[in-house]
């Protein structure tokens, strides 16, 4: 077998890490990361550059990987666990943190199960939009239009929904949601999957989710854990594919600072949900690899934030055996090193081996094995559950069990099992509850449905001509974006395009339509937006994963326009027709300026990536059925530049460094901090009705102060003795292997020969402290799942009172943002919200209690938040600037 070990230790968290030596103290000796000589003024437009944001800077070592211990409300879980692990044998442990093969079982990503205990192994399965290559599944609303909904009850229903039919599919782990990455960069190919550039935003919706998958006993896996802000240059293989020479993943060097104040925020919020798994991603953070980085899954991820769950990788995400296992990866997916199908595995029998040659001690083994079964105890699944009743490779009902190999004999395959129920329903009411009205000019929308003519164009109306699924996961952009394309995709049991919507819709109330949905056809489209009352122009601009390349776009957008011929189709229609409405379906933001301020175009509605019901959707808002109340979950900037951060689209190095020298300032904080005025704000969204902003109230409340967490752990327990004779590790007499599988089971007793492990014995091949199960000190911010407790106590409670002023009930999005008064903190930030749906002539009253999270920071000298000592403002309204009501928090 390959090497178990790192082919270079120092990119493993082993000898690096995030070198604090180079930043300033500031004088209150927190350790700022922002030496007063770098920052410009809040109206400057120089850059913003931080220390800590340098390119080759290293991550520090921190070991050992701590044991969960059954911390919060996962103790009943961790009491099952340690009686089921308590059982196991040591390849039983090993098989549980195995992925058995890309193509070999039923699932993307299967374990191997324990057939003495009647535990069939792990299955799973994408995506964060449904269920991927499987029949009869829906296909839901993308995260981004979740976040634009504002919706914690939809962010969780959406997740139930999902885990009911992952469920049903017989899948242990839903491969989401998604809060990385972030959306650093507006061009990201993967935004779309997850929620919004704001932390709290994609936090609350991130938590919301998993609760509602959890509730289904399907274990959710928080993704992609942490900094993969873009998808150019995260593989090797993937960038020789396209003709780049790197020779590892980007490296996203960040200060420890803005690690914590925006990317870390959501996991934070995930952990303290109850994530039951978390997937580390394939870039390098700060010179080490994610998925091998002892800084961020040891010491942040299980330490500060008290994480009891387990850690997956990304699939070929693992770069070593030995030292991503003591790093504090706990699962190792598909099971493959560095390509797909092959038997090469950094597990299986090299665990085996590793733990009998001592360079991985018993006790992280058993605390794999029991974070594995701790998370599937804490969503309550049963150790004999229904059986998996799909393939992943094939939609046939009969096929070889072991797909890729032909192995295992012919058998069914697929049950074609309908998971749906009534979710079409859900989604189509999610989708229009998530479109964002941005323009309506003297009441264009709702139409009346009495229009004589009502012609609709642009191919992002229709439906794709080969079908719906016919582009390998999503990837292409023929017919109307109703999903992006990658690994996050879903296959369609069905699609409502807005062409079929829009027809059925107009021909019910007795008008008539026609449509063009050819966006080069200009002579068509300028003739019949002439005749039409009404012209609906479909727009898009499409996204997805870097191992599919649309239009030349390698997974990240190459810009943020309309793609195939929709401005020109646009410009031909606004030209002739005084009454043009534009719908976006975008996976963030576009370039809108000219139609924002085009005298012709008199409604634009940004409708995202809505799912199966899109057609529907959209009918139901242009209608009136539906009173849109959704807000931009991303600022629209006039022009990219204006965002402040892009994408590396050329390597700069062998490994490319990303340097996130803007800190904490993307999206709207980047605008806000260079007074750039933006087309449409974040949080912008209009309705059919109109709000009022009053009685703005605040309260301070009585808590204790914080108080930094001083505990240590327990010694780490291991559970069970096993035989030290490496003979009793071999491949069982007369067992029949399938071809490329991942076994528990050793090639040789000889242990150095069976690991192939060149560096056992050498001096120095061990981190320090890294075999160490004495107890051990809990960082000050931890103490619990998502953090110190002292974190999440309210300091304050702000009122405000929001009445509709207008002629029908509708739902409004109160906002609040906190300024936290630092000098180089963002001018103000997102910290609540609350969707109120108000009647007419009635007034509601939003309500949000501040916590002391919510106006710490971070010091990463002292390793910990506290509160600043500055006037602090908190400000509530329709949008981020839009803030009527401001008060200072005393």
């Amino acid at each position: 077998m390959r090497s178990f070990v790192a082919t270079a230790l120092a990119a493993a968290g082993v000898a690096s890490a995030y070198d604090f030596s180079n930043l300033a103290a500031s004088k209150n000796n927190y350790g700022s990361p922002f030496p007063d000589t770098v920052y410009p003024d809040f109206v400057s437009k120089d850059p913003v550059v931080v220390e800590g944001s340098k390119e080759f800077q290293q991550s520090p070592p921190k070991y050992p990987s701590p044991w969960t211990e059954g911390l919060g409300d996962w103790s009943e879980a961790y009491e099952k666990a340690r009686d089921f692990v308590s059982q196991l044998t040591l390849t039983e442990k090993v098989n549980l943190t195995t992925g058995t093969g890309w193509q070999l079982e039923r699932c993307v990503g299967q374990t191997g199960g324990i057939p003495r205990l009647a535990f069939r192994s792990l299955c799973l399965q994408d995506s964060p939009s449904g269920i991927r290559f499987a029949d009869y599944v829906s296909v839901f609303p993308a995260g981004v239009n979740v976040a634009a909904t504002w919706d914690k009850k939809v962010a969780f229903d959406r997740g139930a929904a999902m885990g009911a039919e992952h469920k049903g599919k017989g899948v242990d782990i839903q491969l989401a949601p998604v809060a990385g990455p972030l959306g650093r960069v507006p061009e990201g190919g993967r935004n779309w999957e997850g929620f919004s550039p704001d932390p709290a935003l994609t936090g609350v919706m991130f938590a919301e989710s998993i609760k509602g998958i959890q509730s289904e006993g399907v274990m959710a896996c928080g993704k992609h854990y942490i900094m993969n802000e873009q998808d150019h240059f995260r593989l090797k293989p993937d960038s020789e594919a396209y003709g780049f020479n790197i020779s590892e993943p980007f490296s996203a060097n960040v200060d420890d600072e803005t690690l914590h104040e925006m990317y870390l925020w959501p996991f934070a919020d995930g952990v303290k949900a109850g994530v039951a798994s978390i997937m580390c991603s394939y870039n390098q953070v700060n010179s080490s690899q994610a998925c091998q980085n002892s800084y961020l899954l040891n010491y942040i991820l299980k330490g500060e934030l008290g994480f009891q769950g387990f850690v997956m990788s990304d699939w070929l995400g693992t770069h070593s055996g030995v030292a991503s296992t003591l790093a504090g990866l706990d699962m190792t997916m598909p099971g493959e090193t560095t390509s797909y199908n092959s038997v090469e595995t950094w597990f299986g029998g090299n665990l085996t081996a590793a733990v009998l040659n001592g360079t991985v001690p018993a006790w992280r083994l058993d605390d794999m094995a029991m974070r594995i079964m701790a998370g599937f105890f804490y969503v309550e699944r049963e150790i004999e559950r229904d059986p998996i009743n799909f393939s992943s490779w094939t939609k046939d009902t009969y096929g070889y069990e072991h797909y890729y190999v032909g192995e295992g004999g012919v058998t069914q395959v697929n049950d074609h099992v309908d998971v749906r129920g009534e979710h079409g329903k859900l989604i189509r009411q999610w989708g229009a509850e998530s479109t964002v009205l941005l323009k309506n000019v003297n009441g264009a929308l709702p139409l009346t449905g009495k229009e004589p003519l009502t012609a609709v164009f642009g191919y992002d109306a229709g439906g794709n001509p080969d079908g719906p699924n016919s582009c390998e996961d999503r990837g292409c952009n023929n017919g109307s974006l109703a999903m992006s394309w990658g690994s996050g995709s879903t296959d369609f049991t069905y699609l409502v395009t807005p062409d079929t919507a829009l027809q059925n819709e107009v021909v019910s109330n007795g008008g008539a339509y026609e449509s063009v949905l050819n966006n080069y056809g200009l002579e068509y489209i300028g003739e019949l937006a002439r005749r039409s009352n009404v012209s609906i122009v479909f727009a898009n601009s499409n996204a997805g994963e870097w191992y599919l390349q649309v239009d030349g776009n390698l997974g990240d957008r190459n810009n943020l326009t309309f793609w195939g011929g929709a401005d020109e189709a646009l410009a031909r229609v606004a030209g002739n027709c005084s009454n043009t409405i534009l719908v976006i379906h975008s996976v963030g933001p576009v370039e809108l300026e000219k139609y924002k301020n085009h005298e012709n175009i008199t409604a634009i509605l940004w409708a995202g990536v809505p799912g199966q019901e899109t057609g529907n959707a959209i009918a139901d808002v242009l209608s009136g059925r539906v009173n849109p109340g959704a807000k931009l979950p991303f600022t629209i900037g006039k022009n990219r530049k204006d965002y402040g951060a892009d994408v590396l689209y050329t390597p700069n190095h062998p490994v490319p460094q990303i340097d996130h020298q803007e800190g904490k300032f993307i999206d709207y904080r980047a605008f806000d901090l260079h007074n750039i005025t933006p087309t449409y704000e974040f949080g912008y969204g209009l309705s059919y009705t109109t709000f009022n902003y009053t009685d703005l109230k605040v309260t301070k409340v009585n808590t204790s102060p914080y108080t930094p967490y001083m505990g240590e752990s327990k010694p780490a327990p291991t559970f069970g003795n096993f035989s030290k004779n490496p003979a009793d590790y071999t491949f069982p007499a007369n067992f029949t292997r399938v071809s490329l599988f991942h076994y528990p089971w050793l090639n040789s007793t000889n242990l150095t020969a069976a690991s192939a492990d060149p560096h056992y014995g050498l001096p120095g091949f061990i981190p320090e402290n890294a075999t160490d199960g004495t107890a051990q000190p809990i960082p000050k911010a931890g103490g619990a799942p998502g953090g110190n407790p002292s974190l999440y106590e309210t300091v304050y409670r702000v009122e405000a009172t929001i009445t509709n002023t207008g002629p029908v009930a509708g739902y409004e999005v109160a906002q609040l943002y906190i300024s936290r008064g630092g000098p180089y903190d963002p001018v103000r930030e997102l910290r609540g919200f609350e969707k109120l749906w108000i009647e007419a002539g009635e007034s509601r009253t939003f309500v949000y209690e501040v916590t002391r999270r919510d106006v710490s920071s971070w010091s990463s000298g002292e390793q910990d938040w506290y509160v600043r000592n500055s006037t602090k403002k908190v400000f509530v309204g329709a949008s981020s600037r839009d803030l009527p009501l401001v008060a200072t928090l005393s």
